[in-house]
């Protein structure tokens, strides 16, 4: 591995084969459309950046986005937000990273200010709630599109398939640790790694391991540092209380919003006593309506334990603390990572085990897509276990009509004639008001 470091144009990226200007106005304006378009989850954002970063912009290259995705879904936190960060990184160095990661999560941080607000003044109001069950039809279409687009670029040969099925069973049915799945992945692509038969292109990383160990000092000081003088400066034991609590989450959190759910209501609802039990699954239902990653629940229970403290302004304190504390590390991750991940793509054995994880990822996609499709179309979904099986079993009679009929209006406009997803979002949004009056 070289010490060297990258000079600006390797480090920027700005002007890849077939990409336009990779200009500070123009990397604004991209990743501020994918933070205000990025409803769906996962699957439907890393959908999303594929198509404006590699497909319209140009600025990645296939090979170098996939390789970024296996290599997020490696870490704790929102992978999607992660990705967004690293092609950031990869177009403008630290500041590039740090505003795409920023255009990111700030409109679904704003609008779950904005609904958290609402919903500790008002409760549940009646027209968001119709709003947002038009826009969870339509992401469900998004999703299926991420889904078949993402097989289409990760699976390439029969074992990827069997990988990826295997992946989907493991984590659907017999509920594995996410990162357990992806340890057994990278092995076995680690171990039937196919001879290399072609002379393999040096990569040099770019970093020396000092700069790294520099990195990773300084933002392990910007993530921590203003946590340990939390208590001392406002004399608030709740925000530091949230700070420590979502600090920890943010450390084992593989898998998404959703893989941590159980353990984070656990704690939030029997051990702090923070919020109720109902409480908790309208966050997570209001994250899974807005831009922007689904973790962003954290946010919402941040604010409304502050705010049932101490009113709406500590809430927004609160809220601010869940956001440092859960999307801080995302930076550190990165920023320490990014320089490793086209040399780790051009290692034989790591290859071979990156595309056996990205395989898996297939299905662990898959697996999230299933979950919020069974949810959106039911409104009571149990989940029973048969032994080593778990299985998510609707009530047939808690189908709500509206959303396969928004689903299929969506699906019409978005896969058939191709209309923009911000006008199908808005469609299906005014749809579902309209249908409610029915």
């Amino acid at each position: 591995m070289s010490a060297h470091q990258k000079t600006a144009p390797e480090m920027s990226g700005a002007t890849p084969s077939g990409g336009q200007d990779a200009s500070w106005g123009r990397i604004f304006s991209v990743f501020g459309g994918i933070g205000l378009l990025s409803f769906g989850g996962p699957a439907a954002q890393i959908a999303l950046m594929h198509r404006k970063l590699v497909d319209e912009t140009g600025w990645l290259s296939e090979k170098s986005y996939v390789n970024a995705l296996g290599f997020c879904m490696l870490l704790p936190g929102p992978e999607a937000m992660q990705l967004a960060t690293y092609c950031g990184w990869k177009l403008r160095g630290v500041t590039g990273g740090l505003l795409a990661g920023l255009l990111f999560l700030v409109p679904g941080a704003l609008a779950i200010f904005a609904l958290a607000t609402i919903y500790a003044l008002y409760g549940n109001v009646p027209l968001i709630s119709q709003l947002f069950l038009g826009i969870k039809a339509a992401v469900l279409i998004v999703v299926l599109e991420a889904l078949l687009r993402l097989s289409k670029r990760a699976l390439n040969e029969r074992r990827q398939w069997v990988i990826a099925g295997l992946a989907f069973v493991g984590i659907f049915f017999l509920v594995l640790p996410f990162p357990l799945i992806v340890l057994v992945a990278g092995l076995y692509g680690a171990a039937v790694s196919p001879p290399h038969r072609e002379v393999a292109v040096p990569v040099s990383v770019g970093v020396s391991l000092g700069g790294t160990f520099r990195t990773i000092a300084v933002w392990l000081v910007v993530w921590l540092g203003p946590l340990a003088v939390l208590e001392a400066a406002t004399g608030l034991p709740i925000l530091s209380d949230l700070g420590w609590f979502f600090s920890k989450l943010a450390v084992v959190t593989f898998g998404g919003a959703y893989a941590v759910l159980a353990y984070m209501a656990q704690d939030v609802v029997t051990i702090h006593g923070w919020l109720g039990a109902g409480e908790m699954m309208d966050g997570l239902g209001l994250a899974e309506t807005t831009p922007g990653p689904l973790i962003l629940v954290t946010q919402f229970v941040g604010f409304l334990a502050a705010a049932n403290e101490g009113g709406l302004v500590l809430g927004f304190a609160g809220g601010l603390v869940a956001l440092w504390a859960t999307f801080a590390p995302c930076f550190l991750w990165i920023f320490a990572g990014a320089p490793y991940i086209e040399w780790i793509s051009a290692q034989p054995r790591l290859k071979s085990a990156l595309n056996a994880i990205i395989a898996a990822v297939v299905g662990v996609v898959l697996n999230l897509s299933v979950w919020f499709a069974l949810h959106v179309f039911f409104t009571d979904v149990s989940a029973e276990r048969w032994g080593w099986l778990t299985l998510w079993l609707p009530d047939l009679a808690s189908l709500d009509w509206r959303v396969p009929v928004l689903a299929a209006l969506c699906g019409v406009l978005l896969l058939r004639f191709h209309v923009g997803l911000i006008w199908v979002l808005l469609v299906s949004a005014l749809g579902g008001v309209l249908l409610s009056l029915i």
